[in-house]
């Protein structure tokens, strides 16, 4: 009934409130006894509750050290209705109770999942919850080779659980204070967190296409673009950082070359948006740091369990500036013109989250006694939901934590919808005489 008086509200302030309320309700059993094995305060049971429902990783205490097993369960929890969607689940609690799923509903879970019409929302959502469970479930089997051996039965299926949830979701959450480092050359756990990132991180609406298509040629653009962009930006990352972290004797330097290998492999695809790490991210060269700068800005699909601003509004602005370069008036790729509406989307989509990280950043270098590149680093890492770290975000301090609680639920509803939520349609119908302005 809640969700039904909510509709007369804006679907970008309804996503917000429910995102809101989520995270408030979260924080509330964090902070209950039996969650926490030492007493934690307010403000880092929120930070780790919304890194939690943002799909983030950032952490201000240590996850396993920290919690109870209870306390681990509701953070699994929170990463799981976090990553698929709050109101993804909301939809398919009316889909198990038949209720019926009117045109406002339908509204909402398009700017959600951030469709471009509501046509066939109800069956995305459907198509999620099935595809979604049952690759998590396939990666806790094969996890459950590696880990039962290993710690247990109990302990090894919990922590195979623990790990295909976090990583699908691309939140980043790990059991271990030093998170998977100590599976730096392990193919086993290599192979199935990032193809559990990749997967979760390509978009549902890929996912979708590649389903109901049989040939890669009958794929949508944008299934297009994600899938040859994905490949190519993770190729490239590889062998940057392999290139760049070869000889650093604080991350790869003691590795084998197999182990570099993977290392950088590794770190190649989870700083798109996932957040685990197998090397020490405080001691990678500022050249790494800066190129994973704009991975993170980068971020992963729309429509997926990903942030920032994603890699298809990325790569419509480079076509946009490659065709202002050339001379053209349309934006085209593979025999297709790109809509001029969708580059203006992408441009504000850039622009505005470029101020947030400005602002933030600049609050935090003024409260904050620690290294720019670290705060940097931070604020991106938070914005695009990746939660890779320098190693600052315990030190931060409570209007630093706030600073960084806000870029990481900025990063999760979109910078689109939080202006969306804020600014009031113009109805004006006025059409005003063009005049020239210099540019550059």
């Amino acid at each position: 009934m809640m969700f039904k008086k909510t509709m007369h509200i804006s679907p970008s302030r309804l996503l917000i409130l429910v995102f809101f309320s989520f995270i408030t309700l979260g924080t509330l059993l964090l902070k209950l006894p039996i969650a926490s094995i030492t007493t934690i305060s307010w403000i880092d049971a929120l930070f780790t509750v919304t890194s939690a429902v943002t799909v983030t990783g950032l952490n201000t205490v240590d996850a396993s050290g920290t919690f109870t097993t209870f306390g681990q369960i509701i953070i699994m929890i929170l990463i799981q209705v976090g990553g698929l969607g709050i109101m993804s689940f909301s939809v398919l609690i009316f889909i198990m109770l038949r209720k019926k799923i009117g045109l406002k509903q339908r509204v909402v879970m398009q700017h959600a999942l951030n469709q471009i019409s509501i046509g066939g929302v109800i069956k995305l959502v459907r198509n999620l919850f099935v595809f979604s469970f049952a690759i998590e479930g396939i990666a806790v089997i094969i996890l459950c080779l590696k880990w039962v051996p290993e710690y247990g039965f109990g302990k090894g299926i919990y922590f195979s659980f623990f790990h295909s949830i976090s990583a699908f979701n691309n939140a980043g959450f790990a059991l271990w204070p030093d998170n998977l480092s100590r599976y730096v050359g392990s193919p086993v756990v290599n192979l199935v967190i990032t193809s559990l990132i990749i997967i979760g991180g390509i978009g549902f609406t890929v996912i979708s296409d590649l389903w109901s298509s049989k040939k890669l040629k009958y794929l949508s653009l944008h299934s297009k673009l994600m899938i040859f962009g994905t490949l190519f930006v993770n190729i490239v990352s590889m062998l940057i950082i392999f290139l760049l972290e070869f000889q650093n004797p604080h991350t790869m330097g003691g590795l084998d070359t197999a182990d570099k290998w993977w290392a950088s492999y590794f770190q190649a695809i989870t700083t798109r948006t996932a957040g685990f790490n197998t090397i020490d991210i405080a001691g990678l060269e500022n050249s790494t740091v800066l190129y994973m700068l704009l991975l993170m800005f980068v971020g992963a699909g729309s429509a997926s369990t990903g942030g920032g601003i994603k890699l298809t509004t990325f790569l419509i602005i480079l076509l946009a500036v490659a065709t202002f370069l050339k001379g053209k008036k349309e934006v085209t790729y593979l025999n297709r013109t790109i809509n001029h509406a969708h580059i203006y989307k992408a441009l504000a989509v850039t622009i505005i989250s470029l101020l947030f990280i400005f602002f933030a950043l600049f609050i935090l270098n003024v409260t904050e006694d620690l290294p720019f590149m670290q705060l940097m680093y931070e604020v991106v890492s938070a914005f695009g939901t990746v939660g890779l770290s320098m190693g600052i975000t315990a030190y931060l301090s409570t209007v630093g934590k706030g600073v960084i609680i806000f870029m990481m639920f900025l990063g999760k509803i979109g910078p689109l919808t939080l202006a969306f939520s804020l600014a009031k349609p113009d109805q004006c119908k006025v059409r005003y005489p063009q005049e020239d302005v210099l540019i550059g």
